[in-house]
């Protein structure tokens, strides 16, 4: 794939650990200057190490969180999320809405960030890490999963909208891969279910998928880069699914 990217900016949320970091890695590889934003500094500019790149500190939580981002930015890979496992009547009203901040307000206000100069230079990727939740449900992931469907439409809109102007929008639909947010809510799994830990990983992870296997990072990565290149130039308003044959079913 050579240097494809060359002379275009990615930016990447979520980008210090587990799908964004390799996002980030892959786009940098292809040529794109990074801008690795996460809320934790160490990580980002660990990244911003790695791929020569900016670090941008800033919590997605937080609605000013917008104007620490540069504006002339060719690619967005919408990347961060957080996860909590509780029933409906147990969830927290305020991480629900927390979630749905980080993981669907976040993205509409980067959009309106950066669309303006995309649609100036007549060239623009989004790549909307959504997860397989995106598309289906699943017990106790109320705000994750509303989230999750939510990004969807946005990405669709952003897809009619850019059109004219030379900009896609796409999602990635992965099941569960191999990071730390998979990692931290295999308890909370256990709890809400009533099993033990060791049965969350092949009863409830990969029980809908037909590999049983989690899928690593850098195999989202490349469908993502895949997407910004020039073989995903008529890839848009869709969601392509990395999700081990889960929504086959």
């Amino acid at each position: 794939m050579g240097n494809e990217l060359s002379g275009r900016t990615a930016l990447v949320t979520g980008a210090g650990a587990g799908i964004g970091r390799a996002c980030a890695l892959k786009l940098a590889s292809l040529g794109a200057a990074v801008v690795a934003v996460d809320r934790d500094r160490e990580a980002a500019e660990k990244v911003a190490a790695e791929t020569g790149g900016l670090a941008v500190v800033a919590d997605l939580g937080e609605a000013s969180f917008v104007a620490r981002l540069p504006a002339e930015v060719d690619i967005v890979v919408n990347n961060a999320g957080f996860q909590h496992v509780a029933p409906i009547e147990e969830f927290p009203p305020e991480t629900f809405a927390t979630m749905l901040k980080v993981m669907l307000e976040a993205p509409f206000l980067i959009a309106g960030h950066v669309l303006p100069g995309m649609y100036a230079r007549g060239w623009g990727r989004f790549v909307n890490i959504t997860s397989v939740h995106g598309l289906r449900g699943s017990p106790y992931k109320s705000a994750y999963t509303a989230a999750k469907h939510g990004l969807e439409g946005l990405s669709k809109v952003i897809a009619l909208e850019g059109a004219p102007h030379g900009v896609t929008s796409a999602c990635v639909s992965p099941g569960y891969v191999r990071t730390e947010l998979v990692e931290r809510q295999i308890a909370d799994q256990a709890r809400a279910h009533g099993i033990p830990e060791s049965q969350v990983l092949t009863d409830i992870m990969l029980g809908p998928e037909a590999i049983k296997r989690l899928i690593e990072p850098g195999e989202v990565a490349d469908l993502a880069a895949y997407l910004c290149g020039p073989s995903g130039s008529f890839i848009t308003g869709v969601t392509l699914t990395v999700d081990g044959g889960w929504t086959a079913r």
